[in-house]
């Protein structure tokens, strides 16, 4: 198989361009064109639906295929590019770590420190996105691994359990409950997180413990936003702890317990790309996160 062609392939299935996979790869709209016939034709089958105006472009079952493929082949070309340029050990690199809102907020920061006093010539960068992102990232090589609320959907990534982060239903202070609360707690506004956000998915699964609906509800962007339209007296929330003590110790929210009285927690995991090598960075780093931060 022709690698060039199939460096040409991936960049057009990842983009979903042909204009941008060109100007990525700098050669011609028509090269790219080129190349991609010649890959169909030597393996025998359509691997791009070309898209009409105003569509967008599909990958073929049998190119979705060669895509996933792809992407492992040239994640391995990256891990080792990384490999070679580290042979001085970790003096020098880059290090992309991806991490869902809450972590990079209020979990990161101790390990990213200590990390950073150890390999000072290391460049850490965090990219900070909701967790179905962040696993898109990932399967894009664009980091070398994430920390997420949940674990993966997707089959190429694996997961690591990390840390538990404790959770609680926060209401207004001005509020107050009827006995029962969970039909109570049933009736409130719920402020929810977007689609694709780990606690979002997870406040659907620990309330339906607690025996509590969700049926009206209003999504904002962020945890800390939640907590402070909670305090302004607009709705209830399920929110990490993490988030919401400088609001309860100023009094402008309290914690609400539940009859079932069940545990609130939820897994924080490490995920990274199976079929791609970690760089010695990505490694170091990746041990660093199991160490006491005292030690």
């Amino acid at each position: 198989m022709n690698l060039h062609a199939l460096r040409v392939f991936h960049t057009v299935a990842h983009l979903g361009s042909f204009s941008q996979a060109a100007e990525t790869l700098c050669i011609s709209q028509p090269a790219v064109s080129k190349a991609l016939k010649e890959l169909e034709h030597q393996l025998g089958m359509q691997l791009i639906q070309r898209a009409s105006r105003g569509k967008k472009l599909a990958l073929t079952e049998g190119g979705q295929e060669l895509f996933n493929h792809a992407r492992s082949i040239f994640a391995i070309e990256q891990a080792a590019l990384e490999a070679v340029r580290a042979r001085t050990g970790l003096k020098r690199g880059a290090l992309l770590i991806g991490a869902s809102t809450t972590i990079a907020g209020y979990w990161l920061a101790p390990y990213i420190a200590r990390f950073c006093s150890q390999h000072p010539l290391i460049n850490v960068e965090v990219q900070v996105a909701n967790t179905a992102q962040i696993e898109q990232a990932l399967l894009a090589c664009r980091i070398d691994l994430a920390l997420v609320e949940g674990s993966a959907n997707e089959p190429h990534i694996t997961s690591q359990h990390w840390q538990h982060d404790p959770m609680s239903i926060v209401i207004p202070s001005t509020h107050s409950p009827s006995e029962n609360i969970e039909n109570w707690l049933s009736e409130q506004l719920w402020l929810l997180r977007e689609p694709g956000s780990g606690t979002r998915q997870m406040s659907f699964k620990l309330l339906a413990k607690q025996g509590i609906t969700v049926n009206n509800n209003m999504q904002l962007g962020s945890n800390e936003a939640i907590a402070r339209c909670v305090a302004q007296g607009m709705g209830v929330a399920l929110l990490p702890d993490a988030v919401t003590q400088d609001l309860l110790l100023l009094g402008r929210i309290k914690t609400l317990t539940t009859k079932k009285n069940v545990l609130m927690t939820r897994p924080l995991y490490q995920l990274r790309y199976r079929d791609r090598p970690s760089s010695p960075a990505a490694k170091a780093f990746e041990e660093s996160l199991f160490e006491p931060l005292n030690g």
